[in-house]
């Protein structure tokens, strides 16, 4: 083979060399684009909404069992309070999510006992003994409503009959779960602040 086809043949190769090169390294920032503009992630991973205890810090409540003797939230401190807020009467949606907490504390398995059921029960009326049978180890309390709705954070327009409530170890309440929550997201955050926390 004479020297300027050998010559030429080099270039060629030295090309192609360099443009792999050039792909090699250009190819994270091709992968970065098409992620951002293509697949589109979302920036958070947790499926409830995060709240700062510091924009809804706890209040003084006055807190009653259902035989009239003062309680308190602070009872459970240490413990995940998995929280539900509703009238005694405890219509379908009410009993629905007294269920699904419930489900939600057997799914996570030998670390269910981290976790307590709360159910502040916003009025006087007394409770169904067949209800009270069925979700027995629901801790049932009483409490005004009105210090209620000053403290819980709701969607726009919504209450917080509608939402399930997380309260940590300390004391915070934390994480705030849309209405008629999907039970296998709320569980995977569930079991993902299990297994981050050293505490609870």
């Amino acid at each position: 083979m004479d020297q300027p086809k050998l010559n030429e043949k080099q270039k060629t190769l030295g090309r192609w060399k360099m443009l792999l090169v050039v792909a090699i390294c250009a190819s994270p920032l091709i992968a970065s684009y098409f992620t951002y503009y293509v697949i589109k992630p979302q920036s958070r991973t947790n499926y409830g909404d995060l709240i700062d205890p510091r924009d809804y810090p706890i209040p003084q409540l006055s807190v009653t069992k259902l035989d009239g003797s003062p309680a308190s939230l602070d009872q459970f401190r240490g413990k995940w309070i998995l929280l539900h807020i509703d009238g005694g009467e405890c219509a379908a949606a009410c009993r629905r999510q007294l269920l699904e907490m419930r489900q939600l504390r057997l799914m996570q398995g030998k670390e269910m006992e981290r976790i307590e059921r709360v159910w502040l029960i916003t009025d006087d009326k007394p409770l169904d003994i067949t209800l009270m049978k069925e979700f027995d180890g629901t801790a049932m309390l009483r409490v005004a409503a009105d210090p209620l709705r000053a403290w819980l954070p709701v969607e726009t327009g919504g209450a917080m009959e509608n939402h399930l409530y997380l309260i940590d170890p300390l004391g915070h309440l934390m994480m705030r779960f849309p209405k008629e929550p999907d039970p296998s997201k709320v569980k995977k955050d569930l079991s993902k602040l299990l297994r981050a926390s050293a505490i609870g």
